[in-house]
């Protein structure tokens, strides 16, 4: 099922780290998935963080990243807006990181503006709050970036993008329209991006409604990892299941091994 995968879509908290420490067996995977041919493509649904943030914070860790080994939900978000919304302003709740990220895009943030981007923000204030409602009862378009619900961190998690939303959804009534995992937006942007088919992919994360889900709703092979979000509680009660289930992306080297042997 691994052996001849050509492209494994790694994500990253809670799968090759947690918080700032690097999973031990996250080197020696990716050195095997190098071995035996294949491309690994970081992909994850925090946005909170620019690409180039991203790669800094990889290679401090000792993973030799470059940006073309990296994608997040934010650049499946700014694909929309260019393909769709050309032109038209954005009013974002998010980091200055992301918005750093559509302004280098060509698209313009403003204040206020018919579309609003709701985002996983670390700088979250009551006054960014509440002119996303009120701009949102008002008729403006409702985007997030992802559905993720927590950020896991060393101890524990913090509210993620998901948990924003849904307060401002209590507030308008109004759902938005997600990007990111695990939508068919994102899987025909790593297509694209990478020129593999999907069912030459293997989509490896930690969370069901993300990351196991792109696998099981668009056909590709998807491993649960146990070292972020999701306990074996959770999978047993879930009705998304992973092709294969590991306690962390060690266990994958002996799969691998013992599927070539």
């Amino acid at each position: 099922m691994l052996q001849h995968k050509k492209l494994w879509i790694l994500d990253m908290d809670g799968t090759v780290y947690l918080g700032n420490r690097l999973f031990p067996e996250t080197l020696p995977f990716l050195r095997r998935i190098e071995q035996t041919g294949a491309r690994h493509l970081f992909f994850t649904n925090n946005a909170s963080r620019a690409k180039d943030t991203y790669v800094r914070r990889l290679n401090a860790m000792g993973i030799p990243a470059r940006p073309e080994t990296i994608l997040t939900s934010a650049e499946t978000t700014i694909a929309f807006l260019q393909r769709h919304r050309a032109g038209m302003p954005v009013y974002v709740v998010g980091t200055p990181d992301l918005v750093r990220s559509f302004e280098a895009a060509g698209i313009r943030v403003a204040d206020p503006a018919p579309i609003v981007v709701v985002s996983f923000d670390t700088t979250l204030t009551y006054e960014k709050l509440e002119k996303a409602c009120r701009y949102i009862r008002e008729g403006a378009e409702f985007l997030s970036t992802h559905p993720d619900y927590n950020c896991p961190v060393e101890g524990g998690f913090i509210p993620d993008s998901g948990s924003i939303c849904a307060l401002v959804t209590a507030s308008t009534g109004k759902t938005p329209r997600y990007f990111g995992k695990p939508y068919e937006d994102t899987l025909q942007i790593i297509e694209e991006y990478t020129g593999v088919s999907r069912e030459d992919m293997v989509v490896v994360g930690d969370r069901l409604y993300t990351d196991i889900a792109l696998g099981a709703r668009h056909g590709v092979t998807s491993v649960l990892v146990l070292s972020g979000e999701t306990t074996r509680e959770d999978l047993a009660k879930s009705d998304i299941q992973p092709s294969v289930v590991v306690d962390h992306v060690g266990c994958l080297l002996t799969n691998i091994e013992e599927e070539k042997q």
